[in-house]
């Protein structure tokens, strides 16, 4: 497949005002300024009137949360969850299956291609739900990175979680294990690559944190956690464990390359230098931290620092638009409001977007950039309608206006969106399910 005559950005430092793109396969083998080099036969993507940006990837969420949305609206991080436990509490295959779905399609329509999911809450008759969201991320077609969550510090113990969504440690270390052994593909092309991820420090144990870290490193895949969500978190672990939640994990093994965090709001000058110069990831959410009420990341300070930072929609049910787009405008828009006006460039925001977020995953070597070589994932935007058609920066129409269509979506170089529509899912369908999942999750919490 040839696109030609967009704008093209690498975000890898190259820019084509008019540029192509050449696929073979699932990978990039050709981009550059002007037409491309055809061999005769191979479809050809009009660009003219678009911008092509690499896809972009989503460093946190919780899919099934899809079928949780607009409740709590007005609640902060605590209560919310608080509210929300018992429902999640009737969770099965089908619910996750059915939310993932939404969550997933909805994602692709917002430019994404590679999502991660941190999925933590694990009825005890819920059946496989880790395998109910890799199947649906299979349906859909994107990229997959979700993670063996876990909770084990329920309210009896000093916890937020209800008792009845808490596992056993040692039967959460063997799910792990399992989970890596059945799923995990350390090939360079992966669909799909598990992470262990336990849920924070006020629901886990040490031990469980500590474990699970030796475990991710015994097996060779990656780590990631709530951090630094909130003031109240800070409070807990202080009062807790005498110190930051940073200082806290740190002490069980979680800084490094090999680890991502979600949020870090609530960061000091030191917390940050700690971050960068251990190389460590961070997941920011602009938007769900401004729902929740938590604050604004320090987004310009980390990436000063040296962390790899990328972006994150977070929960469906703290973010009822789950639109990795918006995560862009908003992360430049908050930077700025606490930061002044070159606190974060639309170009930077891009990069948060897609190779920032490849970092987090350990894959910037794979996706995340346009050059030969890379998997191809990719969005083309369009940009000539009313909307878009007059600005004079593409990058900024796309990051700063109101979201462009979706021309095409291509995912592992197969497409999965095209003209705003989601081909490999029924959209109205998944959205009639998902409203009905919703229904009988409240009517079994009630």
């Amino acid at each position: 497949m040839i696109i030609e005559g967009a704008h093209v950005v690498t975000v890898s430092g190259d820019e084509y005002p008019d540029g192509h793109v050449v696929v073979e396969g699932n990978r990039i083998t050709a981009v550059g300024p002007g037409p491309a080099a055809r061999t005769g036969g191979e479809p050809v993507v009009d660009g003219r009137g678009c911008l092509l940006t690499p896809g972009f990837v989503n460093t946190h969420h919780h899919l099934y949360q899809w079928v949780t949305r607009g409740l709590a609206v007005d609640s902060t991080l605590f209560e919310w969850l608080t509210t929300l436990y018992p429902v999640w509490a009737g969770i099965d295959e089908h619910a996750v299956h059915t939310g993932a779905t939404g969550a997933l399609a909805r994602l692709a329509l917002t430019g994404c291609t590679t999502s991660t999911d941190h999925h933590y809450v694990f009825p005890r008759e819920g059946g496989d739900l880790l395998g109910a969201e890799i199947a649906a991320a299979s349906d859909v077609g994107l990229r997959f990175h979700p993670t063996r969550g876990s909770m084990d510090l329920g309210r009896r113990d000093g916890g937020l979680p209800p008792d009845g969504v808490v596992e056993d440690r040692d039967a959460i270390l063997a799910a792990s294990a399992d989970a890596v052994r059945r799923w995990h593909d350390p090939s360079p092309d992966a669909m799909v690559r598990i992470a262990l991820a336990p849920c924070s420090p006020f629901s886990v144990t040490g031990e469980l944190m500590r474990f699970s870290a030796e475990l991710a490193r015994e097996l060779g895949v990656r780590l990631h956690t709530h951090l630094a969500e909130t003031s109240d978190e800070e409070d807990f672990c202080r009062e807790r464990f005498g110190c930051s939640p940073l200082d806290y994990v740190e002490g069980l093994g979680w800084t490094g390359e090999d680890v991502w965090f979600a949020h870090a709001v609530h960061l000091d000058d030191a917390a940050v230098k700690k971050i960068g110069a251990t190389g460590t990831g961070v997941a920011h959410c602009p938007s769900s931290n401004a729902r929740l009420g938590a604050g604004i990341a320090r987004t310009r300070d980390l990436r000063d620092a040296g962390a790899v930072v990328g972006l994150g929609v977070d929960g469906a049910a703290s973010n009822e638009a789950s639109s990795l787009l918006e995560e862009v405008r908003h992360a430049v828009l908050f930077a700025r409001a606490v930061g002044g006006p070159t606190a974060l460039t639309v170009r930077d925001a891009l990069e948060l977007a897609t190779l920032g977020g490849a970092g987090a995953l350990g894959r910037a070597g794979e996706i995340g950039s346009l050059e030969v070589g890379k998997l191809a994932d990719l969005a083309l935007w369009r940009l000539d309608g009313l909307a878009h058609a007059d600005v004079a920066d593409p990058v900024a129409a796309l990051v700063l206006s109101s979201p462009p269509p979706l021309q095409l979506l291509l995912v592992n170089g197969r497409p999965v969106v095209e003209r705003d529509r989601v081909l490999t899912v029924d959209t109205d369908t998944v959205a009639r399910d998902c409203a009905a999942v919703h229904r009988t999750l409240l009517e079994k919490a009630s």
